[in-house]
């Protein structure tokens, strides 16, 4: 049933897309140049290395400014994180993280015989925020693996350099990896890879679906200290290379990346004014965290009566696409839909301007079961 209506959605016409948080943004010219010219030359007929093209692999070090560190091409993000998770899990093992978190490699750990344990952050106490008294109290010598999300999908919030390197060094003292999980880190104002302040016990993993919008083309990246390169690399099922036709497109997307993210962000922090200042114009609605470091908004509708999932059903009528909290956590998913911002702005005016009707009739559906 999930996928149906997922493939239904997907096949709406005129839908916006502002729930899923890619960047929907249309492509720079010379992204979408490199991809054609990769598919004229006839580049697809070859497999690709299997670390990735050297020039893309050397691009992405230098990107996150860790150029003494090794970088894996993989098919996604997702794709570095199974790897991880298959190298380290095991019987026996923790994974430790936060709720919200992203959830596959939750996943992933469990399919390997570890127990995940989520620490509780959606609370204002502590300013939704994993702090390092709440990780040490979860973390002992069990632990294979601390899974931080960073920007927080779905809250946004960004971690210090400081709360970084506390964390690392908790990572440390338990014999556990640090994974740095930084796809949302080219939204954020002062992010800090975690590779920069534990050069030999963490890992950073990198997608290009958010900032460059590729989400379709599958392509990302693992980063690792050289010492712990073999052992992860080890792990990859893309012994055949991902993408060629990707890869280009992530190459020529770095070597734009300034002046393509600094039109991304102007638009993107537009369009989370513009949503900000409509949901808190109506009655009952809050926005949690402000500003938030990722693509994304957390918006709030405990207050105003309604259930996530019937307004996300009130604004897909009107070919809007937002997530509700359920998609995320299971434990906070009841108060919230997330809306995405790295959108066209005529997708955010539509969203404010139909947003009053949403409302309404968000209340007459809120006996609606959850749809996906």
């Amino acid at each position: 049933m999930r996928n149906r209506y997922f493939d239904a959605l997907s096949a709406t016409p005129g839908l916006a897309w502002m729930g899923q948080n890619t960047n929907h943004i249309p492509a720079h010219p010379a992204v979408t140049a490199a991809m054609i010219h990769a598919i004229e030359a006839g580049e697809f007929n070859a497999y690709a290395p299997p670390l990735g093209f050297e020039a893309l692999r050397a691009a992405i070090t230098a990107d996150l400014g860790v150029p003494e560190a090794e970088a894996l091409v993989t098919e996604g993000g997702v794709n570095a994180l199974a790897m991880v998770c298959r190298a380290r899990c095991r019987p026996g093992t923790t994974f430790v993280t936060t709720d919200p978190t992203w959830k596959w490699p939750c996943l992933f750990a469990r399919q390997a015989g570890a127990e995940v344990i989520e620490i509780p952050i959606y609370d204002s106490d502590c300013d939704y925020r994993l702090t390092p008294k709440a990780l040490r109290a979860h973390v002992d010598d069990r632990t294979a693996i601390i899974y931080l999300v960073d920007p927080n999908n779905p809250l946004g919030i960004r971690y210090t350099a400081e709360e970084i390197a506390g964390f690392a060094a908790i990572a440390q003292e338990a014999g556990a990896l640090l994974v740095h999980d930084c796809t949302y880190r080219d939204f954020a104002e002062g992010h800090h890879p975690a590779l920069k302040v534990a050069p030999e016990n963490a890992v950073v993993s990198l997608s290009f679906s958010k900032w460059l919008g590729l989400a379709g083309m599958r392509i990302g990246a693992l980063v690792t200290p050289r010492a712990l390169f073999e052992e992860f690399a080890g792990q990859a099922t893309s012994v055949l290379g991902a993408s060629v036709i990707a890869q280009r497109a992530a190459a020529a997307g770095l070597a734009v990346k300034p002046e393509w993210m600094a039109n991304v962000r102007r638009i993107d922090g537009a369009n989370k004014a513009m949503i900000r200042e409509a949901f808190l114009a109506l009655p009952g609605f809050a926005i949690p965290v402000w500003p938030s470091h990722g693509n994304f908004l957390v918006i709030e509708t405990t207050g105003a009566g309604i259930r996530p999932e019937a307004l996300v059903e009130a604004a897909r009528r009107r070919g809007i696409m937002i997530r509700q909290g359920t998609y995320h956590t299971a434990r906070f998913g009841d108060r919230f839909v997330k809306v995405s911002t790295s959108v066209p702005g005529a997708w955010a005016e539509k969203l404010c301007t139909l947003l009053p009707g949403m409302v309404e009739e968000a209340r007459s559906l809120n006996d609606l079961p959850p749809q996906f």
